[in-house]
């Protein structure tokens, strides 16, 4: 009968650091593990938001339900011109999350794969 129960599992010798992999390094960590897109999206998404009355940039992160509703919000509040830039300052800020949040689940996806 066999005492032990466990594999032993012989660790490999490290390899050298070679340039290819410090370029492969360095482009993960810019690009978020999801391509270049991955990194300017947030970026890119609260740009869009920041167009007046539209809110262009949860179209762009597919929330439409979300745009089309605020998009009905805002007239109500045009009318006290101070909560309408508290809608659109928080669409700024909610487009950026919800794209850095898109790319956080698609760089799990492609680690977890």
């Amino acid at each position: 009968m066999n005492d032990s129960q466990f594999v032993k599992i012989e660790d490999k010798p490290e390899e050298g650091v070679t340039g290819l992999k410090i370029f492969r390094q360095i482009w993960k960590e810019m690009t978020l593990g999801v391509g270049f897109w991955g990194a300017l999206r947030p970026l890119f998404a609260a740009i869009l938001a920041a167009v007046p009355f539209f809110f262009i940039g949860q179209h762009f992160n597919r929330k439409h339900q979300k745009a089309f509703d605020w998009t009905l919000l805002q007239i109500p509040l045009a009318l006290t011109v101070v909560l309408w830039f508290v809608l659109w300052f928080y669409s700024i800020f909610d487009a950026w999350r919800e794209a850095t949040r898109f790319v956080a689940e698609k760089n799990n996806q492609f680690v977890h794969n």
